[in-house]
């Protein structure tokens, strides 16, 4: 609670609704009252659904081979996820969002934070920012607003669930009877952080609304559940515990993997597909201006096919110097990924680590090891370039040579925003 007549921050969470999907009908209007879902990498599970789709039972996370009947029965449309059309758009909204306030944290693709704390007319503001990210970019969203983070996410899901808010709704606004009333009416799992799992543990100390949680033991709690779960406590009780975070923070771990549209038995197969993966990891340890000291390979077969003989190796080794050249880093995957191949075996997924991540600025050298020629002028011309032309507009020689093994996007939709050759005509 807030003490004496200090006033509450106003803490916002502006939540794209059905992201992926509201995406596809930015371009494709005629779309608007068909069930849609869109696919993850393979066109394998649905992860993001129209309303429509979850009228009819569609379940996140489900897999698509189990709703073609469905699917045929109510002409529901699938789509492959189209990552590159996502993030631009992504992009979009939250520029938008970053001229309501200096003070904003981007916590997802289709969420962020902003602290709208000593804004005037701040309901009329907050249907401002629904009209307008809906009127300049095309995407539905809903804001909660709350003293705290945790409750900013909680007014959020009402926004959405219940029609009379219209899509906005400021848990502040509330008298300490109404705020107890509807915590009551809410499962424990809608909070943020708890989930299904955590929430059927709870059940045990008779924890099963949100008021539950909020009225809980602490002591108990955080003997039971650990400090998360009392912080999140402490916040449904308006006491902030989780702060805005407007920089993020460089990674300290780097990881670019993927399974592949179908098996692969060639290690030069392997190399192509790693290639690409050292450069998406490279580009990302270079736009926070950091390198890395150790390089991870690892290999999978399909632990779904126990019919198939199985071998998931991985080999990790030290650089003598930190790097993030993509050249530099790429020999180095060449060669650990020919000391754990193994022909004979079926592989549907690879993937390389960096870790040991630092600053640029801070560099330990080996004294046995020759310092090595950096091609720091060469990576910032081939980022630049990526940048403005497209990703993949150059790539490393060693890249693309093989197709087989990339995803499956059979239903993907142009990149209307990415790309010249996909613009839509009007």
């Amino acid at each position: 609670m807030q003490s004496g007549n200090q006033k509450p921050q106003q803490l916002a969470l502006v939540d794209c609704n059905n992201f992926y999907v509201s995406c596809e009908r930015v371009f494709r209007p005629d779309l608007t009252n068909t069930p849609l879902v869109a696919l993850s990498n393979n066109d394998g599970c649905i992860i993001s659904r129209s309303n429509e789709a979850k009228a009819l039972g569609i379940k996140m996370g489900q897999p698509w081979f189990e709703v073609k009947a469905l699917a045929q029965e109510h002409g529901i449309l699938a789509l492959s996820s189209n990552y590159a059309l996502y993030a631009d758009m992504s992009n979009r909204v939250m520029n938008i969002l970053h001229e309501f306030t200096p003070h904003q944290e981007v916590y997802s693709i289709d969420e962020s934070f902003l602290d709208l704390t000593g804004t005037h007319r701040l309901r009329d503001v907050s249907y401002e920012i629904k009209n307008r990210v809906l009127q300049w970019v095309g995407i539905p969203v809903c804001v909660g607003i709350g003293p705290t983070k945790t409750l900013a996410k909680l007014a959020n899901h009402i926004a959405k669930k219940h029609p009379r808010s219209k899509g906005v709704f400021n848990f502040n606004d509330l008298n300490e009877q109404q705020k107890n009333t509807l915590l009551s009416k809410i499962d424990v799992n809608e909070v943020w952080g708890i989930g299904r799992r955590l929430s059927e543990r709870l059940a045990a100390y008779s924890v099963h609304t949100v008021q539950d949680l909020k009225l809980a033991h602490t002591a108990t709690l955080r003997a039971q559940f650990g400090v998360v779960v009392e912080k999140t406590q402490r916040e449904l009780r308006e006491q902030p515990c989780i702060e805005l975070t407007e920089v993020e923070a460089a990674k300290k771990q780097i990881i670019s993997s993927r399974s592949f549209g179908e098996m692969v038995t060639d290690l030069n197969v392997l190399r192509d597909a790693l290639s690409l993966f050292t450069a998406n990891a490279c580009q990302k340890l270079r736009a926070q201006d950091s390198h890395a000291c150790m390089i991870q390979v690892f290999l999978c077969t399909n632990r779904f096919r126990s019919e198939l003989p199985q071998y998931n190796p991985s080999i990790s080794i030290p650089l003598p110097q930190p790097s993030n050249d993509t050249l530099h880093i790429n020999r180095w995957v060449d060669y650990l990924a020919g000391k754990i191949f193994k022909p004979g075996y079926q592989y549907k997924k690879a993937g390389i680590m960096l870790s040991e991540i630092s600053p640029t600025t801070h560099k330990q050298l080996d004294l046995w090891e020759p310092q090595e020629q950096a091609n720091t002028n060469l990576m910032h011309a081939l980022d630049a370039i990526n940048a403005r032309f497209g990703r993949k507009t150059i790539t490393v020689s060693t890249q693309g040579a093989f197709k087989s093994w990339q995803m499956k996007q059979e239903r993907k939709s142009p990149d209307y925003t990415t790309n010249w050759k996909s613009l839509p005509f009007v």
